[in-house]
């Protein structure tokens, strides 16, 4: 009997010994599980959330080429809203810095730089084109000239002035008439016509606003000046 119930009670002693090692190897294996997925988590790269679009300089679609200023510009929308003009991520010219009025706006910016040198508008319907010629003829070389209307750029335009912005670039402005939109991109001395213009005629058939042609809005690249 005693040597039975040795026997039993050692098999019960090895019983439980190798139940112990089976529940710490489990116990091992969880926490290994554990520990190796933790592991992996960290190392899996997090996906990034939804980008952002890129945004180019003054909203333009595409970025410019090095060595040229981005520019965007817009006419003004009848007589209710002014012309905006941006060059080079800088707003230049809009009715929210105040400095837009009726007639021809104007926007000159240095040709090396990009810099702003002045801006000024002049009104064609009841101002003086004296003004406007004054500061025409004072443009100095190499400036960047941008030009958008706004109302009415022609009733007091005279052929001097459309001769001296001729020269700037323009192919339009011998036929700019009253109340039409007009948007350019010239400069002083230039030896080409410039390629950044647009021009609509105001006609009753066509007209977007009573009384007024649409909007007229113009993007791209101008050429450094390297000289």
């Amino acid at each position: 009997m005693f040597r039975a119930g040795g026997i039993l009670k050692l098999a019960a002693l090895i019983c439980v010994f190798f139940l112990a090692v089976f529940l710490a190897f489990e116990l091992l294996e969880i926490n290994m599980d554990f520990n190796l997925g933790n592991m992996f988590a960290r190392s899996v790269p997090m996906e990034d959330g939804p980008t952002k679009p890129v945004r180019y300089k003054c909203g333009l679609s595409k970025a410019c080429p090095a060595s040229h200023f981005s520019f965007k510009m817009a006419s003004g929308a009848a007589s209710v809203v002014g012309p905006k003009i941006c060059l080079d991520d800088k707003i230049l010219m809009s009715g929210v810095k105040n400095n837009v009025g009726r007639g021809i706006n104007i926007a000159l910016a240095n040709g090396r730089t990009g810099e702003l040198i002045k801006t000024d508008f002049f009104d064609m319907w009841a101002g003086d084109v004296a003004p406007l010629i004054k500061f025409l003829k004072e443009i100095e070389d190499g400036t960047v000239v941008m030009m958008a209307t706004f109302d009415d750029p022609a009733t007091k335009l005279n052929d001097e002035a459309r001769k001296l912005i001729a020269e700037l670039g323009s192919s339009n402005i011998s036929s700019l008439g009253f109340r039409d939109n007009w948007i350019f991109v010239g400069g002083k001395g230039i030896k080409t016509k410039s390629p950044f213009e647009q021009h609509i005629k105001n006609s009753g058939d066509t007209n977007k606003y009573e009384g007024w042609p649409e909007v007229l809005e113009m993007e791209g690249c101008i050429p450094q000046r390297q000289e």
